[in-house]
């Protein structure tokens, strides 16, 4: 709900566990920045060229792995979604997620520092925000983001250059976040000891009334057919892959699974 991934489509085949048809050099090549002018092209964009850049943000921007640099462990899925196949995607982004804490959890019940553990941090400072945006004060309606001149050409002199989010996870991801802000600090620790007052609860923010977004997920509207599928997707308990990346100690072959249920 709050990416726009794929949570639907079924699973039929392990897309981080098969051959990649192109071979990506990715070390020694000078990190990210050898890896793009490696593989940049001029001209029409090809498989190839789109495979490497759907690489680089599988591993890059979506599950952010570990070496903090160019590797293969995602060439497969991304020259399946190159060639326009799909696949769950956002449920493996879940189980990233879900793998991520177990091994936070581990170290801190072990008392061991949490060293580079690679993972979507990203997303779970997402899903905070979006659930504590009344505790901190956030006004999620606020944002602004530069409208599409290519598709609003008839725009007025008067009309603004700018439009509001579509949706949660736009807004939520340009929050500023607490940074070196004092208050909004001590507000997280305060929630951490004394919890969340009524008021201040967003557990359910696609059900505010004051919701505004024009692209929104309606849980419970039961005439719209895709929100229904898209939720029993959801609900439905399920195996979730949770340890598909690349790491010294843990296989990835068998992958791990967790069964999930909201």
């Amino acid at each position: 709900m709050l990416t726009g991934l794929d949570v639907s489509t079924a699973d039929s085949s392990h897309p981080f566990d098969t051959t990649p048809s192109p071979k990506v050099d990715t070390r020694p090549i000078g990190g990210w920045s050898g890896y793009i002018q490696k593989y940049r092209r001029t001209g029409p964009v090809n498989i190839k060229e789109q495979t490497t850049f759907l690489n680089m943000w599988l591993d890059k921007f979506v599950f952010c792995g570990r070496s903090v640099g160019p590797t293969s462990v995602y060439l497969s899925a991304a020259e399946r979604l190159a060639n326009g196949g799909r696949f769950p995607l956002g449920r493996y982004l879940l189980g990233s997620v879900y793998h991520l804490l177990h091994q936070v959890a581990r170290k801190l019940l072990l008392g061991q520092c949490i060293s580079n553990l690679g993972g979507p941090w990203w997303f779970i400072n997402m899903w905070l925000s979006l659930h504590m945006h009344k505790r901190l004060e956030f006004n999620l309606f606020a944002q602004r983001f530069p409208r599409d001149i290519a598709e609003d050409y008839e725009l007025e002199e008067e009309e603004s250059a700018t439009r509001p989010p579509l949706n949660f996870g736009e807004a939520i991801i340009v929050l500023s976040g607490t940074g070196r802000n004092a208050n909004q600090v001590s507000r997280f620790f305060q929630t951490l000891y004394k919890g969340l007052t009524i008021e201040q609860r967003a557990w359910m923010p696609y059900e505010d009334p004051h919701t505004m977004f024009p692209l929104v997920f309606h849980p419970f509207n039961d005439a719209l057919n895709k929100d229904h599928d898209v939720m029993m997707a959801l609900i439905t308990p399920r195996a979730i892959p949770v340890n598909f990346f690349g790491s010294g100690k843990l296989p990835t072959k068998p992958m791990s699974f967790i069964i999930h249920r909201h």
